[in-house]
């Protein structure tokens, strides 16, 4: 006898068995769908399919009616056409969002970068502004290049003026104590 609690009740909807599909990774078919919208995006892509049209056409008017597979009213290009546009539309939306996924990612990128830039740009101009208030105290090298000279001069200004003075009183000193003194000139 049969199991009462395996049995179909007809007072309960049934279970829907639910169909499983096979798992696809999404970075695979999203790569693929780029691939083929990359290559629907090109110009020889135009070339061989107005190629393969043009042929449909001459093969379905020109050739004879038993070879014919396709008559005038080309219902079964239409369909050919429509099925590729309804399956090319969704691979190219696919392709552009994950496009505009790595623009996004690039754009938020780019801003730390930018961010990270800008704060090592402020601070850099705080150090060199801190330089520059520190060098003000500081003597440069021209700086100590013209108080040096200026030195020089001095020196040689007050050198002279002691060689003057030192002349003046050898002149004042009477010849004949002169020799007893010794010339502080060091002339003879």
């Amino acid at each position: 006898m049969a199991d009462p609690r395996r049995a179909p009740r007809l007072d309960q909807p049934r279970e829907l068995r639910r169909v499983r599909l096979p798992r696809l990774d999404p970075e695979t078919f999203g790569r693929w769908s780029e691939g083929i919208a990359r290559g629907m995006g090109t110009a020889a892509f135009i070339v061989y399919m107005t190629i393969f049209i043009l042929f449909w056409f001459i093969w379905n008017t020109l050739t004879p009616a038993s070879w014919r597979f396709d008559p005038y009213t080309f219902t079964f290009l239409t369909l050919m056409l429509s099925l590729q546009a309804s399956y090319a539309a969704p691979l190219i939306l696919l392709a552009q969002n994950r496009q505009a996924d790595r623009d996004r990612l690039a754009m938020e990128e780019d801003r730390r970068r930018a961010a990270m830039q800008k704060a090592d740009t402020e601070y850099l101009a705080r150090e060199i502004a801190a330089l520059r208030i520190a060098m003000g105290e500081v003597a440069t090298r021209d700086f100590l290049r013209s108080e040096l000279a200026r030195m020089a001069e001095e020196l040689d200004a007050a050198n002279e003026r002691r060689q003057r003075l030192e002349q003046r009183q050898w002149e004042r000193v009477p010849p004949e104590r002169r020799g007893e003194i010794g010339d502080p000139l060091g002339e003879s």
